[in-house]
């Protein structure tokens, strides 16, 4: 039997190409001023470290009680800001992960330089440092952040603002995203993501509860921070996060604006 031959290829898949198929393109965008730095520091952070992330959960309960505390009075801290005074009052028990990897000489600081990731116009991002943040109250806290949004989304970050900070914090508490994998802001060796909250059953002795816990993701350089590290600066974040007392921050904030 003689096998029949066809010149031609095979035609590609209808739909491949929307043009051809007479669908234009919903938008076509050229990866170039802000939005191709970021891509082009993304990509240049994932091929030039050892990346790797360790997830965990906190129970908010406690935060929850400190908050009511001071509804009455019109200082309840947002939870954003409790969260992230017990991040930087962690690190500085936990030196190796505020720290910055660069001309393979790791540097380890006192001071606790904290980027926040802001979002911007556009589908931006930016993560400015909020300068010597150990030395603020939880009152403190929340005016020092609120100037730094503003003045990221007015566009008058310093170049110090843009490039000084010892560890970046990333917020998609407001989302489902309960875990994520935050990429390094190099040459910081550690980032942590704040995930959204989920309401899970706690066993009790009687019976159970409802609790909402927060995800929390640290991604860090493996080059200089190892794994048990990495998970005990974990674990004594979810452990300070846990064990709130409600009157523990009455100073910090009875003179709170």
């Amino acid at each position: 039997m003689k096998l029949e031959t066809h010149d031609t290829a095979p035609s590609a898949p209808k739909g491949a190409d929307p043009e051809a198929s007479g669908a234009p393109p919903l938008r076509v965008m050229p990866l170039r001023g802000m939005r191709g730095m970021i891509a082009s520091k993304m990509l240049h952070s994932l091929q030039s470290t050892a990346q790797l992330t360790h997830h965990a959960s906190a129970d908010l309960t406690a935060v929850q009680a400190l908050r009511d505390r001071h509804k009455a009075a019109g200082k309840s801290p947002s939870v954003q800001d409790v969260l992230v005074r017990l991040i930087i009052q962690t690190l500085t028990e936990f030196p190796a992960l505020n720290a910055t990897l660069e001309d393979n000489r790791i540097t380890e600081f006192d001071a606790v330089h904290l980027g926040l990731a802001i979002p911007l116009a556009g589908d931006l991002l930016v993560a400015p440092a909020l300068f010597d943040a150990q030395r603020l109250t939880l009152g403190e806290l929340p005016v020092a952040r609120q100037a730094l949004v503003e003045r990221a989304r007015a566009g008058k970050l310093t170049v110090s603002e843009m490039t000084g900070a010892t560890f970046t914090v990333s917020n998609l508490g407001r989302s489902r995203v309960h875990h994520f994998t935050p990429v390094l802001n190099v040459p910081q060796v550690a980032i942590l993501g704040i995930g959204g909250v989920e309401t899970r059953a706690v066993p009790l002795s009687d019976g159970w509860r409802a609790a909402d816990f927060i995800g929390l993701s640290l991604t860090f350089d493996h080059r200089a921070v190892n794994g048990a590290p990495a998970a005990a600066f974990l674990d004594a974040l979810c452990e300070r996060i846990e064990g709130l007392t409600p009157d523990v921050f009455d100073d910090e904030l009875a003179h709170a604006e």
